[in-house]
């Protein structure tokens, strides 16, 4: 995890990630980092490997395997790829990447954290066209996956466009907290992703500690996991420090 981008934020030990002051007697929250596998999701087009939700931190997600499909089921698998990529706005890079023979791994659907009310809204009235009663909320239940229909409608209906985003093999994709996002997997990957507290962020952090604190009992995110209050004091702790040691020099 060494070699991460933007190491003085990413690291654990990085000056930039609040974490990082948390002293070693508290039971410090897990940040990574953690690994994931799944399987293509490229024949199953309505259903996510992971469906829209929002982290409390920022994140990075590092894809360090791509399984290109053998064997019976490789051409349907390898023709929903190209089908979904089709139906992009691809930017120039990623079509030249794509024409060199590099084999893509997940595709992603990033939101700014602003748009998150509206896509709730979005997905409360999608939900009760379904027949689904009941006001939980979508997001942070993480029940939902915005298909390319419903983006399509979400854009049309409320203003509100993501980011489409193909990550490759050796990629690294930048999460902001609290920023909706949905991943789905055009092959087999292995991705591995570490949690950062970034002072431009801890702000979204507090807020969504908050939110999840109004949730029901059983909803798996409630606990205060992050500890945002105990970073930012250990961290402010640390700075007045710094600052007398300065000022005793």
């Amino acid at each position: 995890m060494q070699a991460l981008p933007l190491n003085r934020y990413t690291n654990v030990d990085g000056d930039f990630n609040l974490a990082k002051y948390l002293p070693g007697w508290l039971c410090r929250p897990d940040l990574g980092p953690k690994m994931y596998a799944a399987y293509s999701s490229s024949t199953h087009p309505e259903s996510a490997t992971t469906n829209l939700h929002v982290d409390i931190s920022d994140a990075i997600n590092v894809i360090v395997y791509v399984g290109r499909p053998f064997g019976e089921g490789a051409k349907e698998t390898v023709k929903a790829v190209s089908d979904a990529l089709e139906k992009l706005n691809l930017d120039t890079v990623v079509l030249t990447r794509l024409r060199l023979g590099e084999t893509p791994g997940a595709l992603w659907q990033i939101y700014r954290p602003e748009d998150s009310s509206e896509i709730k809204k979005f997905l409360l009235k999608v939900r009760r066209e379904r027949g689904i009663e009941g006001d939980e909320d979508p997001v942070h239940c993480q029940t939902e996956y915005l298909t390319v229909d419903l983006r399509k409608r979400l854009l049309l209906e409320h203003n509100v466009v993501g980011m489409d985003i193909v990550q490759f093999e050796g990629d690294g994709i930048f999460i902001p907290a609290s920023a909706p996002h949905q991943v789905w997997n055009l092959y087999s990957c292995v991705k591995v992703a570490e949690d950062f507290v970034t002072p431009e962020h801890v702000h979204d952090c507090a807020l969504l500690t908050k939110e999840f604190r109004q949730l029901p009992n059983d909803f798996s995110n409630k606990a205060d996991k992050l500890q945002i209050k105990n970073i930012l004091f250990h961290t402010v702790k640390s700075l007045v420090r710094s600052f007398d040691a300065d000022h005793l020099a």
